[in-house]
């Protein structure tokens, strides 16, 4: 049977909304994975992304396990269970349906990069990049680089990135406090997907992180998880098939 592209997006829609109402534990039923097997080409997978220029790329190690075990857990997508790490010239980058990116300190992409970011997001990739208080300028600079014609705007509050799957009527959590400035979330669309999305003064990533890493309430990691759900559901819905 030939599977269009809008009834592959319709499967996988159909195989993440089964969603438990209750405790992470709670598991929903599972589809059959013939459903989401004709997503189109790559991984359910969610890559770190490694650069250059000094910032620790890698910061928040149980933030990304724990996203990946909460996808497993409360929807029928096959995600894989490991956590990759990619740079932007790894040729299995376009493999990955979602990068990650975060750190406190500075981004540098070489000219190679910036082309290589460019075709990954137009080609139908997501990147998802958590400022951890220090990466705001350089990213900025950077992402100018990649698209000067794509300004970062504000995602509105009514984009399905906020309701896919869990509700965030206000926009995204904020798990610390910024110098007392609102959590926000923005975003380069390409036609009407949301290609990027970048969550800034939020620290989304920490709420990932192992409850006890940070003195915060297992409710705020709860919230913190659950739009980070939605951001990867989103993701594989969402995604151009070539």
């Amino acid at each position: 049977m030939r599977v269009t592209q809008r009834s592959s997006r319709l499967l996988l829609l159909a195989a993440c909304i089964a969603l438990p109402m209750g405790l992470l534990a709670a598991r929903p039923p599972r589809v059959l994975p013939l459903a989401v097997a004709s997503a189109g080409p790559g991984r359910l997978a969610i890559a770190r992304l490694q650069y250059e220029g000094g910032g620790d790329w890698y910061a928040n190690p149980s933030s990304l396990p724990n996203l990946i075990r909460a996808i497993a857990e409360r929807t029928a997508l096959p995600i894989e269970r490991a956590e990759a790490k990619v740079t932007l010239t790894d040729s299995a980058l376009f493999d990955f349906p979602f990068l990650h990116a975060t750190g406190h300190g500075e981004m540098k992409l070489s000219e190679v990069e910036v082309r290589r970011l460019r075709e990954y997001l137009t080609r139908g990739g997501f990147l998802h990049v958590d400022d951890n208080y220090g990466l705001d300028e350089s990213f900025r600079r950077e992402i100018a680089r990649v698209f000067p014609d794509r300004p970062l705007v504000e995602v509105p509050f009514s984009h399905p990135i906020y309701r896919i799957v869990y509700d965030f009527p206000t926009g995204p959590v904020k798990v610390h406090e910024h110098d007392g400035k609102p959590a926000k979330g923005y975003g380069i669309f390409i036609g009407n997907r949301l290609a990027l999305y970048y969550t800034f003064s939020a620290d989304l990533g920490n709420g990932w992180e192992d409850v006890g890493t940070y003195p915060d309430p297992p409710a705020l990691h709860e919230q913190a998880l659950r739009l980070g759900v939605n951001l990867f559901t989103y993701a594989v819905t969402s995604r151009v098939q070539p």
